[in-house]
């Protein structure tokens, strides 16, 4: 094969329209494992195929892309560094957009190898080339060059190369070009921030963290809600937290959000903001961030409430990943009344109303009630049966109902309630006094669908995990589950079929 491939190369440069020996040259690179290529082809001519890209023919340009992409993947980082620079380099200004990504990922390749990024950053017309791709009118090839400038900053000399030098003109330059650029350049900006606090200090010391929290205060609510979402991402960083907090961010959302009331268009941001803080009491903690900011968790709750679907999503993922530690669900308790309104609210919407928004609502409650083995004190088992009770008079058939309903989502949603509290002995108990329960939940007919019987094997599986499912249940029952844990989520019973002669 591999004089097949020499002797395609020989052929194709001596033709000019060779696209039947690109096709047979395509079929032969994708046919052997790139491990076994590279001794191959590391001294075939590769510029016999680059020059082919000089065409507007789509079909030669596929193919040479197709084959490129193969070869090239099979060379180390460094041979693309020493012997395809100026190809790769041209690949960046070409008009199709195949060719840019092509360029594009073998520079991201290159820039994370330490002797290979040495040969990039000593030339910054490449890397000039990568920067202005993040103006181009595809998104793919924007993200691309996002990308690869990212892995470049992962080094102190790419972070010099980029922040240090003539590039950082070309940055802010292309950052002028429009809102949509300006926002590629941010993610680029907030890629690096994150990865250390050196970084973070580049990028901070180049103005573009400053311009980028300028923005959320900006007249244009749109540009806002972009900027919101940059910030917490900035947040998911433990360094990018504490430069927000010295920078006064936390408190300048939480002023936002007490704002949002006078303002018609907040309804475009402030789903954002209280995003931005449901992360942070995540990676901070609930308490401390629900008791500093209660601007927060006020409009959670309202939001929670409100007619406005979009805002009652919201609330109800925040809800859930609230209520998804022990502190989240001491610190929701704590308000008393106001929460148990907003329980009963999400009962309503579980019940009632879109599928997407019963969805949510339903993975919220089964966050909400969810105790692990180790945190079933006596208090937390108490506070998450008396929430469950506030859904409903009968909260198991209610449940049980919405899993019946000729919805997947709906149904493995409602399971996936069953599950959070199979664990706790009350919820064990519930189960073996609802009349029928303990036969739906071996029942093999009910959720046709992968996911649906997925659901409910994990739902069996945390029954027979429990330390006082067997005590609870009966022995029967258990063993029954446990049977059916044995047996698989997609186990079939055989049915034998009789056929009696000359019936009709």
């Amino acid at each position: 094969m591999a004089a097949s491939i020499e002797s395609l190369f020989v052929e194709i440069a001596s033709l000019e329209e060779p696209i039947e020996e690109l096709q047979t040259l395509k079929t032969a690179v994708l046919s052997i494992p790139v491990s076994a290529l590279r001794d191959t082809v590391s001294g075939l001519r590769l510029e016999v195929i680059f020059s082919l890209l000089n065409t507007n023919d789509r079909e030669k340009i596929e193919l040479c892309v197709d084959i490129l992409g193969r070869i090239l993947l099979a060379l180390s980082p460094v041979h693309l560094a020493q012997n395809c620079r100026v190809e790769l380099q041209a690949g960046l200004k070409h008009p199709d957009d195949t060719v840019k990504i092509l360029a594009l990922t073998q520079i991201g390749r290159m820039v994370l190898n330490h002797e290979a990024v040495t040969e990039i950053q000593n030339n910054q017309d490449i890397l000039r080339e990568v920067i202005h791709c993040i103006k181009g009118e595809k998104m793919t090839v924007a993200k691309e060059a996002v990308r690869a400038l990212a892995k470049l900053s992962h080094s102190k000399a790419g972070l010099d190369a980029l922040f240090r030098s003539d590039l950082l003109k070309d940055l802010k330059d292309v950052m002028a070009t429009s809102d949509i650029v300006r926002y590629r350049v941010y993610e680029l900006i907030v890629d690096i921030s994150s990865v250390s606090p050196v970084s973070l200090g580049y990028c901070a010391n180049s103005s573009f963290i400053s311009q980028l929290l300028g923005e959320l205060t900006g007249d244009d609510v749109l540009v806002r809600a972009t900027a919101i979402e940059m910030v917490t991402t900035l947040s998911h960083s433990q360094h990018g937290r504490q430069y927000l907090a010295q920078q006064g961010i936390m408190d300048k959302i939480s002023n936002m959000i007490t704002g949002a009331k006078s303002d018609p268009f907040s309804s475009f941001y402030l789903p954002g903001l209280v995003k931005f803080f449901g992360n942070l009491a995540i990676m901070d903690s609930p308490q401390h961030v629900c008791e500093t900011y209660p601007a927060f968790q006020n409009k959670v709750f309202e939001m929670a409430i409100d007619p406005d679907p979009v805002m009652t999503g919201v609330a109800l993922d925040t809800l859930g990943v609230l209520g998804s530690t022990v502190e989240g669900k001491q610190v929701l308790q704590k308000t008393g009344e106001k929460f148990n309104a907003v329980l009963k609210r999400m009962s309503q919407l579980a019940s009632g109303g879109a599928t997407e928004l019963r969805v949510r609502c339903l993975e919220a409650i089964s966050l909400l009630i969810t105790l692990q083995a180790e945190q079933q004190t006596e208090d937390l088992l108490v506070l998450t049966e008396s929430w469950f009770h506030l859904l409903s008079n009968q909260p198991m058939e209610m449940i049980r109902n919405i899993s019946i309903q000729p919805f997947p989502e709906l149904h493995c949603s409602a399971l996936r309630i069953f599950t959070a509290i199979a664990p706790q002995p009350w919820g064990q108990r519930l189960m073996i006094g609802t009349p029928g329960f303990m036969e739906f939940i071996v029942d093999r007919s009910t959720g046709p669908t992968k996911e649906a019987k997925d659901a409910k094997f994990e739902l069996v599986g945390a029954l027979v995990s429990s330390s006082t499912a067997a005590d609870i249940l009966g022995s029967q029952h258990y063993l029954r589950l446990r049977s059916y844990l044995r047996e698989g989520a997609y186990y079939v019973t055989a049915v034998a079929t009789v056929t009696t002669e000359g019936a009709e």
